[in-house]
This record gives C-alpha cells, sequence and structure tokens, in this order.
C-alpha cells in the first residue's frame, strides 16, 4: 500500500510543502496561513466503511494509544508520528449528552451538546495539542528541531493544554496571558505545570502580537492555531460527533468561536469524510460569537468575506474575547462549504443561556452559553427547524468558570440574573426548615 503521510501547504494555494517537524507557520511566498495537506490517494486506499469499522474498533480501546479519541484517528491526523512520540492524556471520547429537557423546552426533537470538557485540562485544547506536541516531541527526538520553548498567547484553556502536554513530555513550555483577564482556574493550571507564566497588560490580541515576533524572532516554537498541527487534532471532534452518532452527521453544528480556529477545524473533518466516503454530506454551520468581540458577525452581517480586526470588549465569554481572530480566512472557508451562518449573543443572552441550560442539568461554561443564545436566535426565527437534529459544541468545562457562575447567582454581574438561585439562610430549626419546604420548591 502506498504510505500515508501529511505535510504543510499554503491554505492559498501557493505552491511547494513544507515537512510538519519545521518550524514554520506562514507561507513563505504570500505570508498567508498554512494547512496540513494529506495525500487522500493513499487514505482513499480504504473505503469509507472500512475506515468506519477500523475506528469502531480502536474507540477508547485500552491499547496504546487508542485509548485517545485523537490518536485512534492517528492516519488522518498525524500518520508519521511513531507511537514512541505520542503525547497523550487519553483525550477524546468526550460526552456526547443528549439535552432532552431543554430540546423539550424548545419543542426541538434532538439537541445535543458535545462536552469537550470533559477532558484533562477542561477544555477542547486538549485534542489539538496532543497533535502538536506530540508532533514536536517526534521532530526533536529526530534532531529535526531545536526548541527553546514551546509557547502560546492564551485567554486560559490553550495555555492550560500547553503546559501539561509539555510537562508530559519533559518540554518547556512558555506562555503569555492577559493581565487579570483569566480565571483562577485556568490560571492555576499553568502554573501548576511549571510553565513560566507571563502575564501581560494587555489583551489577548496584544498577547498574540508578541508571541508571534517571539516565534518570528526563533525564540520560541508558536503553539497557537496559526499553527495548524492544532487543527488536526481538533478536527476530530466532528469525525468523533458523527461515529456518536452512528456515522449519521447532524444537520447544524453550533460552535462558539474566537480565534476561529475550531471552525476551520471542524470543517476540515467533515470535509475528509466527505472525501474518503464515510459520509455523504456535511451539517451547516452557525459561528457564535460575543457581540463584544464579533469581528466575524460584522462581517457576515456586512457580506464580507474579509474580516478585519475590531477592538474587543471585555465579556463574561473570556476565552472568545479577541478581535483580530489568526483564523479567520480558514474561518471563511468553512463558513462558505458548510452552508453557514454567523450569530452574536449579549452577555445578559449569554448569562441566561447558560443558567437556563444549567436548570436542565448541564452545567455550562459561559462560551457554550454564546453558542446556547445564538441557537434559540435561529430557532425563534426559523433558521433552525425544531425537527433538525443539532449539535452545540460546548468547549470547557463549567467547573473552569466558577467565578462566573457564582456571580450570576449573586446577582454581582454586570448584567440581570433572570434565573438566579441563591441560597436561603435560616435557624437550625425542622419546623422553619419544614415550613420553607411547605411554600414550594423551585426546579
Amino acid at each position: 500500500m502506498k504510505p500515508m503521510r501529511a505535510v504543510f501547504r499554503c491554505f492559498a494555494g501557493c505552491s511547494g510543502e513544507f515537512p510538519l517537524t519545521q518550524a514554520i507557520y506562514r507561507c513563505p511566498k504570500c505570508d498567508g496561513l498554512l494547512e496540513v495537506s494529506h495525500d487522500l490517494e493513499a487514505l482513499g486506499q480504504r473505503s469509507g466503511e472500512a475506515w468506519k469499522n477500523l475506528f469502531e474498533t480502536r474507540y477508547k480501546k485500552s491499547q496504546f494509544p487508542y485509548s485517545s479519541g485523537v490518536w485512534g484517528k492517528r492516519e488522518w491526523v498525524m500518520p508519521q508520528v511513531p507511537d514512541e512520540s505520542i503525547v497523550t492524556t487519553n483525550e477524546g471520547g468526550s460526552n456526547l449528552f443528549p439535552a432532552k429537557r431543554l430540546a423539550n423546552e424548545l419543542g426541538m426533537k434532538h439537541l445535543w451538546l458535545k462536552l469537550c470538557g470533559d477532558s484533562h485540562t477542561g477544555s477542547f485544547k486538549d485534542l489539538g495539542m496532543t497533535a502538536l506536541v506530540s508532533m514536536v516531541n517526534h521532530a526533536v527526538k529526530k534532531g529535526d528541531l531545536s526548541v527553546r520553548a514551546i509557547a502560546c498567547a492564551s485567554t486560559g484553556d490553550t495555555s492550560a493544554a500547553l503546559a501539561a502536554y509539555g510537562a508530559i513530555a519533559g518540554l518547556p513550555v512558555v506562555v503569555l496571558l492577559p493581565n487579570g483577564l483569566v480565571s483562577t482556574a485556568q490560571l492555576v493550571q499553568p502554573l501548576a505545570h511549571g510553565a513560566k507564566v507571563i502575564a501581560l497588560d494587555t489583551d489577548f490580541d496584544g498577547c498574540m502580537a508578541v508571541i508571534r515576533e517571539l516565534a518570528a524572532r526563533g525564540l520560541v516554537y508558536l503553539a497557537n492555531s496559526m499553527n495548524p498541527l492544532r487543527i488536526e487534532g481538533q478536527k476530530t471532534v466532528a469525525i468523533e460527533v458523527t461515529q456518536q452518532l452512528d456515522w449519521n452527521p447532524p444537520d447544524w453544528i453550533i460552535l462558539p468561536s474566537g480565534n476561529l480556529g475550531n471552525a476551520a477545524a471542524l470543517h476540515a473533518g467533515f470535509r475528509m469524510m466527505c472525501d474518503l466516503g464515510v459520509i455523504s454530506k456535511m451539517p451547516r454551520l452557525c459561528v457564535a460569537q460575543a457581540e463584544n468581540a464579533n469581528p466575524m458577525y460584522r462581517a457576515y452581517v456586512e457580506g464580507r468575506e474579509i474580516v478585519t480586526a475590531v477592538a474587543a470588549k471585555k465579556s463574561l465569554a473570556s476565552a472568545i474575547q479577541i478581535g483580530n481572530p489568526v483564523s479567520a480566512p480558514r474561518a471563511v472557508a468553512a463558513l462558505k462549504a458548510m452552508r453557514g451562518v454567523v450569530e452574536q449573543a449579549s452577555e445578559e443572552e449569554l448569562a441566561d443561556a447558560a443558567a437556563r441550560a444549567d436548570r436542565t442539568g448541564l452545567y455550562t461554561c459561559p462560551h457554550t452559553g454564546v453558542a446556547l443564545a445564538c441557537m434559540f436566535k435561529l430557532i425563534e426565527r426559523g433558521t433552525i427547524s425544531r425537527d433538525e437534529r443539532v449539535v452545540v459544541i460546548s468547549t470547557a468545562s463549567g467547573l473552569k468558570f466558577t467565578e462566573f457562575k457564582l456571580g450570576y447567582h449573586e446577582a454581582s454581574l454586570a448584567v440581570p440574573a433572570h434565573r438566579a438561585n441563591r441560597p436561603v439562610v435560616m435557624p437550625a430549626d425542622v419546623e422553619q426548615v419544614a415550613a420553607a419546604l411547605e411554600s414550594g420548591v423551585s426546579s
């Protein structure tokens, strides 16, 4: 059989290819984004049915490395990385939660939340980081790459994932965070893993500008989603969702988006399944943005294919508080290919949507609140039919955003808390407790 391989190529179509072991982040001809290009002829030697059977056989098995949902699809991700270089925490295989009570409230027939926060560091970033760090580990072992440090700019989750995977591999990690804009749970993760944490008096976009210059000078290896190695791991969410739905893709994917790499990743996964005969059509895509950081929404409503940077305002959805998304060109292509739409959610809408979902048994991060709020609008508008099959991508664990949750229920956030639920304090007297119960118990 023809060996399977993948290389870097220019996303805009310039000629030339580059090995995945090379520290390269932009096309040397046009300075555009790169993508990982797979040899589809080699992958096509196995039929779509055969790929499905193989993936089913491997799924979350104890045999290394197939306990990982990413490495169970290794030929579609990083075919040249050997077992001894793989850095994994058994990421993937996360719960596709059937949100039946919330669906009933909305009059929907089929609604699931893909709980990507069910992972080692509590967010979907683990999926991309296992691919990137494993390739860097492989390149270092081969002698193709010398790394002073792997580095990223982050609003929290990327730094947590990079620090964890770097610690497992024994590779030095540097993270740049916007000072005061990262939750306590997110900040403590890279600190605990021994990363060098630098808090800059700027926002994410300012951190990103600094990290890009450091990478250009060769001082660090860039681990943000400008590096398409990340997208290769994250695209397995599309494959896994489809697998969990018995290889029948949903009608809609609702995705909270900031730097827009995940939109590109999901499209890459669905496109690959179509190209290799695993599925016959792609779902539609909703890119959901916070109103306070909405450059793609603005471009969409104005009919522009060029996403212009904006000055992001402070948002409760801090991880997507990004005004200059690096992966915008990739996301625009994803939107076109998946017949997508872009919607936005205000701060009040995202907080209320998260609280509403929580009342039905979920425990959502504020970014999932953005996705849900946008979905509510699209359903009300009729863009999404109530009998269509919808999957919302929940990007992180709600446990990482305790301040947001507590602030909402204490009504201390700068938004109305329509569903606040405060504890009732009273003496330890059974009669008073019984009287309180008699007055009603809400759910």
